[in-house]
């Protein structure tokens, strides 16, 4: 009851505010105030199965490891702490979940036959952004061993200038009861973390051996330690030196030969003292639960495990409610099957959210050779990046982004976030706003943003050495900029301000409901904006004029910096065949049609703030570029647009290795419904000789000789961030009725989009979970596996309207 009364005073606050403030400036700076109490908290630390943290650098910190302990021989590979991939886990992720007030995430750990589930809501009070819950449950699968035995550590670190102590007086026995630990720093004030006993049903091993009479299970263990505060990110290694310690100590008194059992004997040192990293252990036998609540002191009221169950309960509803009338799916995936996997899809989107911090290692030395102007460019700037001294630590940095990936890709990727929001959007677009601002903050002095941001050792951790160093000439696809699109025809289209009963809405769509806040945070990111893009048209511009290339523009061509013979890592589309050898007279289609786009959104957002002349200025740039895409990439001999290169006699010619590439000023919203260009395109794309399968589109095409080969990674399989923009581009077509093409726009997007989402969804019960990338023969889940980045597109996908009139066959 507290929490709905606190929501209504957030929204009724905010209500009055924007009814009382003529400036939009100054609602604009409550309303992130207010928006962003109910953002500080998370599970913030999503390359772990469970973590919370607060949007705050160097603060408290939190985690949960488990292990199953039954055995000595798998017991220190049965520890979970980071997501991994091939750990032994049938699926993992949240069936609910939002952001601003918590969720449910099951994990189904068959290697150590328990499923966890951890139920976590927020609690919104206080001057200090609220206070939170967890409960943690364990179930023993159905293989389960009829004794299972597991071991539960759950520990909160300092960071920075706080302080954090165990409340409990120490005992040697361990602790009945609760844990509780009092804590404060400057920005989250005094508070408690309390990790409760648990219900009555709660059962431990029995005492089974000698060793149980000076650390009986069924107390609580707690160690604390006092850790170098660059350290404290590794907490598993800490916990094993800590067992360490004491399995020697038992051999030592007990002998290996009369040694405990492993539950026994995988237990840490019960030391209560002065530190800012305190572990604290329950060991379980069969199923168990117990809670962890923390309460921030400002609140009027601790919270309570009874509290929590209640929260839980309207958190799971809110999340079920809000999302049937945003996101539900339509025919034909209006089926319960669909909706529960669109549900969750979605939630492991948001839950991949994350706050980072740290340090990042740049090299901003400016060699001449990183200007790759050359031939034989590529070899000069590897000879460059091998040079002593040139990669720094740059920062500290901070990001608010989703990920990829939680257990490869725990980092923001510059061109996997703008697809990663496109849902978002559509959920909680203030929060979509946040995260755009976020990672505008990291642009330099030049307008660049690094496309990887591998910030702090933990981070660092997950990355080989030679994939760390970010270059300040290295571009992405500047995906973000399809988020200002989205954003702008929400504010065109009134019916997308959808009515709920959340009463966090006037908070989620303030932008929407009051136009003046969006213009004013368009307004003030928009220097970052217009410096970031002219980056790109500085550092990543083509030659047309030294190779007499005839265009409507003499300025609008583009190449990747970052090129070597096997890659274009900056594209995105790493290994797709690209002009070889490598010159430095090259020009590519996707660059240029990402540069499109980029322009397009630049000069709508240029309208609706009312810089006119600048609308202007990219107006003729946007002319000029989709002009060029035909002057320069067009090849009429191959009916498909094409990278261009220089050969041997100095002239310029087409490359063409048909596949996305191909596709691209299509994909990106710059062949208009009426081109000649559109016949070709669409027959490439519907052709299964070509690019079409029952899976989805192909990245290159079956013709193509260089399909499936090497590597791989862009030579063949089905990828949903490009065939979501190809669905949509069909989508556009087919509801434009003065377009010649529009009966076979719909036929392909409806046979499309039933592919993909079959795929998807098919691998996501076959295996548990979504998947990086799909196997054009099979639809099998490829490369990184709870790849919930932008396969989570899908849930957009079964948002689209269903084109087809009659019945539909069962899925």
């Amino acid at each position: 009851m507290i929490r709905l009364q606190y929501f209504s005073a957030f929204a009724a606050a905010l209500f009055l505010l924007l009814s009382s403030f003529g400036e939009a400036s100054d609602a604009f700076a409550e309303n992130a105030k207010l928006s962003n109490e109910s953002l500080l908290w998370g599970p913030y630390r999503p390359n772990l199965y469970f973590g919370v943290r607060p949007r705050i650098p160097k603060s408290l910190t939190t985690g949960l490891l488990w292990a199953r302990v039954d055995s000595f021989d798998s017991v220190q590979n049965n520890f979970r702490h980071t997501c991994e991939q091939h750990e032994g886990m049938h699926g993992y992720g949240w069936d609910e979940y939002d952001v601003r007030y918590g969720g449910r995430q099951i994990i189904h750990d068959a290697g150590n036959s328990l499923d966890i589930t951890t139920e976590f809501v927020k609690i919104p009070g206080g001057q200090h952004g609220g206070s939170w819950g967890v409960r943690i449950k364990g179930r023993p699968r159905e293989d389960a061993p009829e004794r299972l035995m597991t071991t539960m550590i759950f520990y909160a670190a300092m960071e920075g200038f706080g302080s954090l102590s165990v409340k409990n007086e120490p005992n040697e026995l361990g602790v009945e009861g609760s844990v509780t630990l009092d804590g404060s720093s400057g920005e989250l004030g005094s508070f408690t973390l309390e990790v409760t006993e648990g219900p009555g049903s709660n059962r431990h091993p029995p005492p089974n051996h000698p060793s149980y009479a000076a650390k009986p299970l069924d107390r609580t263990m707690v160690a604390s330690l006092q850790v170098p505060e660059e350290q404290l990110w590794q907490a598993k290694p800490l916990l094993f030196t800590n067992l360490k310690k004491e399995i020697d100590a038992m051999v030592a008194k007990h002998g290996a030969e009369n040694a405990p059992p492993p539950w026994q004997t995988f237990t840490i040192a019960n030391e209560i003292q002065e530190g800012n990293l305190h572990f604290v252990q329950k060991v379980f036998e069969g199923a168990f639960e117990f809670d962890v609540l923390y309460s921030s002191s400002s609140a009027e009221d601790p919270i309570s495990s009874h509290g929590l169950t209640n929260a839980i309960k309207t958190s799971v509803k809110s999340f079920s409610d809000r999302f049937s009338k945003l996101l539900a799916p339509q025919a034909p995936f209006d089926k319960s099957k669909y909706q529960a996997f669109s549900r969750s899809m979605f939630s492991n989107l948001l839950g991949g959210i994350g706050y980072f911090y740290g340090d990042a290692v740049v090299d901003k030395s400016y060699a001449p050779e990183y200007e790759e102007e050359n031939e034989g460019f590529w070899e000069e700037t590897a000879e460059a990046r091998g040079r002593s001294g040139v990669h720094k630590l740059e920062g500290p940095l901070e990001l608010y982004t989703s990920i990829p990936s939680r257990p490869f890709f725990p980092r923001g990727f510059l061109w996997d976030e703008g697809f990663h929001l496109l849902p978002v959007a559509d959920w909680d677009i203030d929060l979509t706003l946040e995260i755009v601002r976020s990672w505008f903050t990291l642009t330099d002095e030049d307008g660049w943003i690094g496309r990887e941001q591998i910030l702090g050792p933990e981070a660092r951790s997950k990355v080989p050495v030679e994939f760390q160093v970010q270059y300040p000439h290295y571009a992405n696809p500047p995906t973000l900029f399809l988020v200002f699109e989205a954003l702008i025809d929400k504010l065109n289209d009134k019916s997308a301000l959808k009515s709920t009963s959340d009463p966090l809405e006037r908070i989620r769509s303030a932008h929407l409901q009051h136009p003046e806040l969006a213009i004013s945070y368009l307004k003030d990111l928009y220097p970052l904006l217009r410096r970031h893009y002219f980056w790109y048209r500085t550092s990543q511009r083509g030659d047309i004029k030294s190779y007499d290339r005839v265009a409507f523009s003499q300025k609008e061509a583009y190449r990747w910096r970052g090129r070597t013979p096997q890659h274009i890592l900056t594209s995105g589309l790493d290994d797709y065949p690209r002009p070889q050898p490598p010159h430095p007279g090259e020009l590519h289609t996707d660059l240029i049609s990402w540069m499109g786009m980029m322009t397009r959104s630049m000069r709508r957002v240029a309208e609706i703030i009312s810089e006119s002349e600048d609308a202007e200025e990219f107006k003729r740039y946007e002319t000029a570029i989709i002009r060029n895409i035909d002057d320069l990439h067009w090849s009429q001999k191959h009916q498909t647009y094409c990278d261009a290169t220089i050969d041997d006699y100095e002239e310029s010619v087409h490359v063409c290795h048909k596949g996305y590439i191909s596709i691209f000023p299509f994909l990106t919203g710059l062949v208009a419904a009426d081109s000649p260009r559109l016949g070709p395109i669409l027959d490439l794309i519907g052709d299964p000789e070509e690019l079409w399968s029952d899976y989805g589109l192909r990245s290159l095409s079956l013709k193509d000789e260089f399909y499936g080969t090497e590597e791989n990674y862009w030579r063949s399989p089905v990828w949903i961030n490009i065939n979501y923009l190809a669905v949509k581009s069909l989508l556009d077509v087919a509801t434009i009725s003065s377009s010649p093409h529009q009966i076979k726009a719909a036929k392909l997007y409806t046979s499309l989009r039933t592919n993909l989402v079959r795929t998807v969804f098919d691998e996501w019960e076959r295996t548990g979970f979504a998947w990086e990338q799909y196997n054009p023969e099979t639809g099998m889940g490829q490369r990184t596996q709870h790849f919930t980045g932008w396969t989570s597109l899908v849930v957009k996908i079964m948002c689209m309207p269903d084109l087809k009139k009659e019945e539909h066959g069962e899925l």
